[in-house]
């Protein structure tokens, strides 16, 4: 690895971090934050910044490379069973390894098994993964396969609310999560690959989509989960140390990546047959993707847990009213810090060629988990039900299908996965549990869990909203071309 990609990768990733830390920075000294977490703190972003940059590399070159040709490989085979096989497979463990899973798990330990919720997450990828490129190679249109099954994912959801109310931000936080750094890139360039192979126009508009899809299905599975399963009350916990999470992390991610390696090396016995130089540049890959994942949950998880609960805890006792404008703030700020953001802006401006431009993208996003965040703090000063935001919000983003460009609403939907990653759950999450905790009138199971799926809803509104905007000017524009080209030929 050349020591100028490493160089330009850890500058973006400490940019990418630098507003929303100079944030926590002027609010440790307002919050009365210790000393040995404050060390914690900045000893973590540290982690954070290598961790981001070390994961990019090593992933673009590990499992994104291999991504496109698994793809390729599974259309000409021409075998619908194995078509199955391997799109479930592929979900789940890229769901295992995915690093925001693994953050929100390590928020909901108190609730929920983490075993449980990590294999319920991963189950429900690896089926909606099936059924989100089926979509692409029988040509499905995107809209009906939402109206669909999101229209079952509210029937359960209010099955579920009869018997365990507490259940519904869990599982929508779930959805919310799973989608994140290892997820987006990976899914986007095996639906690119089977597009491709499948060749006709429509492919690269049929490329996106897939996480939208894919995130439908953990949502599900965790509904259905919380039939059976009785979660307990959250427990306020910040006496893990930076080295007990480095520890935890270091076994975590091997569990989570010696799966897929096996996976890699499956195919390269009997489908890619790569010169032994690609493999070990591969491999080696794999190592930079492992490292920069066990650095950066170790630094968001050491780093900003514990601080995020402080603030929340703070503003929660002190002065709730200041909790929805510092929310807004942090939100607008955080997603730039979130890894499968940049993997999803770098993909959408490669595959559309440079038409839609990731600043464009960026701005988009972050106004949307802004509002997302304020909506979600305000659920936790006021108690107001998650119904109330989640049913007008899925419906207006439903309803956006039908008039904006099919290549929006597929950005739009695969967008709600990105954006709620690692980031969200290890900082913006506590920031919500620990102002609940301490607001009497709040309940931490309903009203500050939740907060995940906000965010993931925000960008299926703001993204599609943009398209719209953008479409009706670009008709304006051809109509105002058109105008002038009769009036020249009556001239």
């Amino acid at each position: 690895m050349k020591n100028s990609i490493l160089y330009a990768k850890i500058k973006e990733s400490f940019l990418a971090v630098l507003p929303v830390s100079v944030i926590i920075l002027i609010l440790i000294p307002i919050v009365g934050i210790g000393r040995s977490d404050t060390i914690n703190f900045l000893v973590g972003i540290v982690f954070l910044v290598l961790g981001l940059a070390l994961f990019q590399i090593g992933s673009i070159a590990s499992t994104v490379s291999i991504a496109e040709d698994i793809g390729i490989y599974i259309v000409r085979k021409k075998s619908i069973a194995i078509f199955i096989f391997v799109a479930f497979l592929v979900g789940f463990m890229i769901t295992i390894a995915e690093p925001a899973l693994w953050v929100l798990a390590d928020q909901f330990k108190s609730v929920i098994s983490e075993p449980a919720l990590i294999i319920s997450v991963a189950l429900g990828v690896g089926i909606f993964v099936i059924i989100a490129l089926l979509r692409i190679l029988f040509q499905m249109k995107l809209r009906t396969l939402f109206i669909i099954s999101y229209g079952l994912l509210f029937s359960i959801a209010f099955v579920v609310s009869l018997f365990k109310p507490e259940f519904i931000p869990i599982a929508f936080d779930s959805g919310g999560v799973t989608t994140g750094p290892m997820a987006v890139p990976f899914i986007m360039s095996l639906g690119f690959g089977i597009s491709h192979a499948r060749g006709d126009k429509a492919s690269q508009e049929d490329s996106f989509g897939l996480i939208g899809i894919a995130s439908i299905g953990p949502i599900m599975s965790v509904l259905i989960m919380g039939l059976f399963v009785t979660p307990s009350i959250p427990i306020m916990d910040t006496s893990t140390t930076f080295k007990g999470y480095l520890v935890l992390n270091i076994i975590q991610m091997a569990i989570a990546i010696l799966p897929f390696i096996g996976f890699f090396a499956v195919f390269q016995i009997i489908a890619f047959k790569f010169s032994k130089k690609r493999v070990i540049k591969i491999l080696i890959a794999f190592l930079y993707t492992y490292v920069g994942l066990v650095l950066f949950l170790t630094g968001a998880n050491a780093g900003l847990v514990n601080i995020g609960t402080y603030i929340g805890r703070y503003f929660g006792i002190e002065a709730s009213w200041i909790l929805v404008p510092l929310g807004m703030l942090l939100g607008l700020l955080v997603v730039s810090a979130e890894p499968s953001v940049v993997a999803l802006n770098r993909q959408v401006e490669e595959i559309s060629a440079g038409a839609i431009n990731r600043k464009f993208m960026m701005v988009a996003l972050s106004l949307g988990v802004s509002v997302a965040i304020g909506l979600a703090l305000l659920r936790v000063v006021t108690g107001i039900s998650i119904w109330w935001i989640l049913l007008p919000g899925y419906a207006i983003t439903v309803l956006l299908t039908f008039f904006t460009p099919n290549i929006f609403s597929s950005i739009a939907f695969d967008s709600g996965g990105a954006v709620s990653g690692a980031m969200t759950s290890a900082f913006l999450m506590p920031f919500a549990l620990g102002a609940s905790d301490v607001i009497e009138t709040s309940n931490v199971l309903l009203d500050a869990f939740g907060l995940v799926a906000f965010v993931a809803m925000a960008p299926l509104i703001t993204i599609q909203s943009l398209g719209l905007i953008a479409s009706k000017k670009h008709a304006r524009r051809i109509k105002r071309q058109e105008d002038d080209e009769i009036i020249e030929l009556k001239g």
